[in-house]
């Protein structure tokens, strides 16, 4: 695998066997999501929060790896609507290139365009307290939109 975090353009970059974490980027807090080990669901597992003005909370996420023990780390790639690659973007590339050098593990981006916005318009009705749960269900839809597309 190359020296950075790779687009899951190129799939097989993550093994193909055992559970996968997802991470769903983001400025304040990040959607944590593991699948099973066969690699065809995915389930919210939880939220990493992020203090103002520090980088990726990795001391919240190695307790995560520690306890469930993927074997790769998928980490959504917040595109423009146009396909192009803004400040979020490269936030998010550098949060994966960190990713991968704390933990050794491979690491590859997906991307998640529309994730969130998608999980809020689901939750249309949903109180305002449940919709804390947005970031992990948005990195279950990341996780779940890569299996999927690499299952076929």
């Amino acid at each position: 695998m190359s020296e950075e975090a790779t687009d899951s353009l190129h799939l097989n970059e993550l093994p193909t066997q055992g559970p996968l974490l997802a991470v769903d980027w983001g400025t304040k807090r990040f959607g944590i999501a593991l699948s099973d080990p066969n690699q065809k669901l995915a389930h919210p597992i939880g939220i990493l929060t992020r203090r103002p003005n520090r980088r990726f909370p990795l001391s919240q996420l190695r307790p995560i790896i520690d306890e469930h023990r993927p074997v790769g780390i998928l980490v959504g790639l917040p595109l423009d609507p146009d396909g192009g690659e803004g400040d979020s973007a490269k936030a998010a590339r550098a949060t994966a290139d960190i990713i991968r050098k704390k933990t050794s593990l491979p690491v590859a981006m997906h991307d998640e365009r529309m994730t969130s916005a998608r999980v809020l318009t689901s939750m249309d009705g949903v109180p305002k307290k449940r919709r804390r749960d947005v970031d992990d269900l948005a990195a279950t839809l990341i996780l779940q939109s890569y299996l999927d597309t690499r299952g076929s």
